[in-house]
């Protein structure tokens, strides 16, 4: 009877390795990319029980859940298997260690099936989902019955009975890794071992989108055998938590983007016949698309399998990556999958065509003169990095700088400069757009051309840093710009006014206990990690901070990321009307920002709301030598 368990589960590798094989191929299909394997599979474990399950922690419920059901699984098979050996197949003792083992996966399963039974949640998809939990209480009570039986000596009987509940369960569960809930389990294993942006392991800060070979016969992807392996590979990983819906902004406005479902439909499309087995949450306010599917055939189009309008509703903030267990790189793909769409079939909305053409015609995308740059500046005297050929600081002013709004923020920025005394100078009409919005939005031959030229420009100065009040400029200088040539250390204007503070080069009053909430920029946040400095400096001011329920890492995007105004997919709601709800939650009266994106969008929801500084404005404010044109000291909330 010992060695019915083991030969149990023989068959159920056998039955998933032949259930698995068919997934091996297709992702061998897909272009070639470098996996240092002995690397990735000696990590897998420690990436697996570190990097994924701080992030599974952050539900202690699925955490708990997850822990008895993985464990127990995995522990009491690897045993259980080993039970052909004869001392330790004719050990009670050693029978009773499984029983345990296959009793903690039990306690798991009940956890899992209480989860879903009676309501499911919406973000959790249903269909093989919900056979899931069955299979396991079967695996695990049928396992711990058998185990057990041999353990405590019981009748055969008892033993037949849980094998027969174990065979139904195990090799249920091997019949799913093919296409199932429990493809995730060996694919997952797979996807930690080669992950493309494996310095996300490594402690590295892996945001950077990748250079396009712009002399390749195609640009982007266009279907699924344009992904490299291991993307598709990832693909096949997601195990539908949604934990990525929950957190995805243009999901919650409306808009027809669920994350989930599109990683659901990227793994779909790399056979004929759709997604018809998929059960979650669709896209709100879904197109209707033709569902034709195959490793061959375009992804996004209404003849295919995504609808345009889901592609460009992305605002590339990252919740979606932050918020995903298995470390799935959604934004990689979007971004590929617009490449294709903007440079081969020149198929983007309207509004940001005619971006897209400002850009390359103007190096803005605005269209607005360069020499117009720093007119924000008017009676500052802001000095020019061509007249002075060196400084201590290059203050790079960015796209919003042309901008009444943001041109506000700049003049408090410099003014604040000044007053410490900080040897800075400005590019001014030698600064192009750094190229982030033509990334984001597909157009990577614009961008390598912005970077090469602002590259060549500012290696022709000399200056030891680069600050800047714009996270999306911080990113592309930071991040993006060293794959061209461009190496400079880049610091955000608030963790530079951070700094200053630190030193006493700026003596700062305090403006009162004024209630104020600050708002991360996903891209000085998730992609730069920077979320002290701008709060340290708000507690200098001695204003009462208080926290949004979504903040930090958490944080939701105001809704200007990735090209979302120019696209301009309609949602139910709009975005940054569902942030200001969040930050009117918290009574504060001051919504304190870094980033001129984030402002313009917030300042742009109409009706009650907390009034909207940027941090530099009120670091201003309370500068006791604050110049005349300062931001008024009188009421912290009075608008400027």
């Amino acid at each position: 009877m010992s060695f019915a368990l083991p030969l149990l589960v023989l068959a159920m590798i056998a039955l998933a390795a032949t259930r698995f094989a068919p997934r091996v191929a297709l992702w061998r299909a897909g272009r070639a990319a470098p996996v240092d394997w002995a690397r990735g599979l000696a990590a897998v474990p420690r990436r697996y029980l570190v990097d994924v399950h701080h992030v599974v922690a952050r539900d202690p419920y699925a955490a708990r859940m997850h822990a008895a059901v993985a464990g127990g699984l995995i522990g009491a098979t690897a045993l259980a298997l080993i039970g052909f050996v004869p001392p330790l197949g004719a050990s009670r003792l050693f029978w009773g260690l499984v029983a345990i083992l296959f009793l903690s996966m039990l306690g798991g399963a009940l956890a899992v099936g209480a989860r879903r039974v009676p309501q499911r949640p919406k973000r959790l998809s249903g269909g093989a989902f919900q056979v899931l939990p069955v299979l396991l209480l079967a695996y695990a009570f049928g396992g711990a019955l058998a185990a057990g039986s041999l353990a405590l000596a019981l009748p055969s009987a008892v033993f037949a009975l849980g094998l027969i509940i174990a065979a139904f369960g195990g090799l249920g569960l091997a019949w799913q890794t093919g296409k199932g809930p429990m493809r995730h389990a060996l694919t997952g294993a797979l996807h930690l071992a080669a992950h493309p942006r494996s310095g996300r392991f490594e402690g590295q800060r892996e945001t950077a989108l990748r250079p396009l070979d712009l002399d390749a016969p195609k640009l982007g992807v266009e279907a699924p055998a344009d992904f490299s392996w291991n993307r598709l590979l990832g693909f096949d990983a997601c195990i539908q938590c949604g934990r990525c819906e929950a957190a995805c902004p243009a999901f919650a406005a409306g808009q027809p983007l669920n994350p989930k479902r599109l990683i659901q439909d990227l793994a779909a499309s790399m056979t004929p016949g759709g997604n018809p087995s998929y059960a979650g949450s669709d896209y709100p306010q879904a197109r209707p698309v033709a569902g034709v599917s195959g490793f061959g055939q375009a992804i996004i189009g209404a003849d295919a399998m995504v609808h345009p309008d889901t592609l460009w509703s992305c605002t590339t903030c990252r919740a979606c990556v932050e918020e995903c267990p298995m470390m799935i790189e959604h934004v990689d793909a979007i971004v590929d999958l617009r490449r294709f769409q903007t440079l081969e079939l020149g198929a983007v909305p309207e509004k940001a065509e005619l971006v897209l053409a400002d850009i390359r015609g103007a190096d803005e995308p605005g269209g607005a003169p360069l020499g117009a740059r720093a007119d924000f500046a008017g009676g500052l005297d802001v000095p020019l990095m061509a007249r002075k050929g060196e400084a201590d600081v290059l203050l790079w002013l960015g796209t919003n700088a042309f901008d009444m709004r943001t041109g506000r923020t700049l003049r408090a920025l410099v003014q604040l400069l000044q007053a410490a005394k900080v040897d800075f100078a400005v590019l001014g009409e030698e600064e192009r757009d750094c190229g982030d919005l033509a990334r984001r939005l597909g157009d990577e031959a614009s961008f390598q051309r912005l970077a090469r030229l602002n590259v060549e420009t500012l290696k022709r100065y000399r200056f030891q840093r680069i600050v800047t009040a714009d996270p999306h400029s911080l990113h592309v200088l930071r991040n993006e710009y060293p794959a061209f040539g461009g190496q400079f250390d880049v610091v955000h204007h608030t963790a530079y006014l951070d700094e200053l503070v630190e030193a006493r080069r700026l003596a700062l009053r305090a403006l009162g206990p004024t209630p104020v909430t600050y708002h991360d920029p996903c891209y000085l946040g998730r992609y730069n990690g920077e979320f002290d400095a701008p709060r340290r400096l708000l507690d200098r001011l001695g204003l009462e901070r208080r926290e949004m329920e979504r903040s930090r890492k958490r944080s939701m995007c105001c809704g200007g990321g990735g090209g979302a105004p120019v696209t301009d997919i309609a949602g139910e709601q709009r975005i940054p009307d569902l942030r200001m709800a969040q930050a009117k939650d918290t009574k504060a009266e001051l919504v304190a920002v870094a980033c001129p994106q984030c402002t313009a969008m917030l300042e742009g929801v109409v009706g009650d709301r907390p009034d909207v500084f940027d941090v530099a404005e009120l670091v201003l404010r309370a500068l006791d030598t604050a110049p005349a044109d300062a931001v008024k000291p009188a009421r912290i909330g009075e608008p400027a």
